[in-house]
């Protein structure tokens, strides 16, 4: 069997007995293409042995991809491999006699101030309160908002999306992903398709941030939509994580903030928050919804940082040590 050819069975097989998202099998699509283009056409499915793979990873970090990003081509061809194996159309897997190690980028969880985000959610809350929205009457009756409410309505999506965000941690692909049936009212949860097919639960604890997500919802449910997106944009259609990102990205503007901000950063602020606050790091991981805890482990780095900032302008050694 020829490479170009398995890479289309695997996609054919691979995705419809697994449940990956669509941006996992842009990724799965991208780096599997670009071992067909190394390869080259006519290269055996057989032929994918230690020496290649290890080639391969020496072309990778010539054209100087990132030790995470070398990893993850890594970690799709393993994936590719196993299944082969499972089919029977591979002996055995090439990379039990292959070891790569890529080193490790640091890259720590990127932050906002605390005065920052003050400042992001007084503007989305700015932004909301300066439009005049209908509770009742005639209009929702009838399922169809004038103009001048749809706007309205979406100062008030909005906001529920930066309050959202900012109080469950979610990712923007999990808040994107979010149907009107995933949030439970009465409960003050959120279903929540995470990472990976890691479904989790993510609660609400804020009267305020409920409230907001109550009358969010109370109007969405009037919007005349096929969708059953819980935050859709101007078309009627599910909001992208491109509009949600454009949508902080103005916040960020009108708010005066120099940095730039992604919806990321504000799932990293409120783990580094909680941290710093005292909540046990094995709470912060099935808060993130992390596999490993390892990877909530990232965020201690931060909060060392402000502990030893604090430490030397407020430690009592300061002051009560005699000088020498």
């Amino acid at each position: 069997m020829l490479l170009e050819q398995a890479i289309a069975d695997f996609f054919n097989g691979y995705f419809s007995t697994h449940e990956r998202s669509p941006k996992t099998k842009v990724a799965y699509r991208s780096d599997l293409d670009q071992l067909a283009a190394y390869a080259q056409k006519g290269f055996a499915l057989a032929s994918l042995d230690p020496a290649f793979i290890e080639n391969w990873a020496a072309e990778l970090r010539l054209r100087q991809y990132s030790p995470a990003s070398m990893r993850r081509k890594i970690v799709v061809l393993k994936v590719f491999c196993s299944y082969w194996v499972r089919k029977g159309t591979l002996a055995e897997s090439p990379f039990w006699r292959v070891k790569l190690s890529f080193g490790r980028a640091h890259q720590l969880p990127r932050a906002l101030s605390e005065s920052d985000m003050r400042g992001l959610l007084a503007q989305a809350t700015q932004s909301q309160s300066a439009s005049l929205i209908p509770r009742k009457g005639s209009i929702l009756a009838k399922g169809k908002l004038p103009e001048s409410s749809l706007r309205a309505y979406r100062a008030l999506r909005n906001l529920a999306l930066v309050d959202l965000l900012f109080a469950t941690g979610m990712r923007v692909g999990e808040v994107s992903s979010l149907n009107l049936d995933d949030f439970a009212i009465s409960d003050s949860v959120f279903r929540v398709k995470g990472k990976g097919g890691r479904d989790r639960l993510a609660f609400v604890v804020d009267e305020q941030t409920m409230r907001i997500q109550r009358e969010h919802v109370e109007l969405r449910r009037h919007l005349t939509s096929e969708s059953p997106a819980l935050f859709v944009n101007a078309c009627g259609a599910r909001l992208s994580t491109q509009g949600i990102a454009n949508i902080i990205s103005q916040f960020r503007k009108d708010a005066g903030i120099e940095r730039h901000i992604t919806p990321h950063m504000l799932r990293h602020t409120v783990a580094t928050l909680l941290l710093r606050n005292g909540v046990d790091i094995r709470v912060v991981q099935e808060f993130l919804g992390h596999a490993s805890i390892a990877t909530t482990q990232r965020y201690t780095h931060i909060t060392k940082d402000h502990l030893i900032e604090v430490l030397r302008k407020r430690h009592p050694s300061f002051t009560l040590r005699v000088a020498s």
